[in-house]
């Protein structure tokens, strides 16, 4: 089905407010009400995060999960950490994005025919959701991505864990896998019909301060996506 913005914005609000994961509850509640030292005057969003981009975005963006003193504090998708700091300045560097930063949900950002979203909606401890938990939330990307049909042509999967939940997903919305399921890895295009998969390291502190992923790899990924999606330069 095609979605509208209000559909969308249904979605996100029952996203919101789901309770459904004991652990997941637990963790980003208690990291809320503690804290960081550095934004201790801050309210924290403490709460599933839902997904941020246009209803008609062709660009899908599927990270792993929010980070607890990023999206778990700010409440929009990869804004206030270091991550969304990587992801959001190579947007704007390829014309997805309207300003280089992204460090707080009223700060101005807006995205072009890209929607970001995450395959766990609520903060995990140690970044690390479980298989159960990945299940449970799968439903959500699964209804997200089935609002963006018939228009979405590119889905970036943010590293292995993106990866797998983009193919699961894109399976569960009618669209055919092949089997076995292609290898991710950095820059790997995977075409099914109308829609391309595009694997990119996950923009974490872990490949970004060791070089496994550099401004020039994740700008090859999103240009890529641009150029799939028929859109000019920025």
């Amino acid at each position: 089905m095609t979605g509208t913005a209000d559909d969308l914005d249904r979605l996100d609000l029952e996203i919101s407010t789901c309770r459904a994961c004991p652990r997941l509850v637990a963790w980003r509640e208690q990291v809320a009400r503690e804290k960081r030292a550095a934004y201790a005057g801050e309210t924290y969003w403490g709460r599933p995060v839902p997904g941020f981009g246009p209803a008609d975005a062709p660009i899908l963006v599927v990270g792993l999960a929010p980070a607890a003193h990023g999206a778990n504090r700010t409440g929009r998708i990869f804004t206030g950490d270091r991550s969304g700091d990587w992801l959001f300045a190579s947007m704007h560097r390829v014309g997805l994005a309207n300003q280089p930063t992204s460090i707080s949900a009223d700060d101005g950002l807006e995205l072009r025919a890209t929607r970001v979203a995450s395959a766990v909606r609520c903060a995990p401890p140690a970044n690390k959701p479980t298989p159960q938990e990945r299940d449970t939330c799968a439903p959500w990307l699964v209804r997200e991505t089935s609002l963006l049909l018939p228009g979405l042509r590119v889905v970036v999967a943010l590293g292995l864990f993106g990866w797998d939940a983009a193919f699961r997903t894109l399976a569960a919305v009618g669209v055919e896998v092949p089997r076995p399921r292609p290898r991710f890895g950095h820059g790997v295009e995977v075409a099914l019909g109308p829609i391309t998969v595009l694997g990119c390291y996950h923009p974490s502190q872990q490949n970004t301060f060791t070089g496994k992923l550099t401004e020039p790899m994740i700008d090859s990924v999103f240009a890529r996506a641009a150029e799939l999606a028929g859109l000019s330069g920025p």
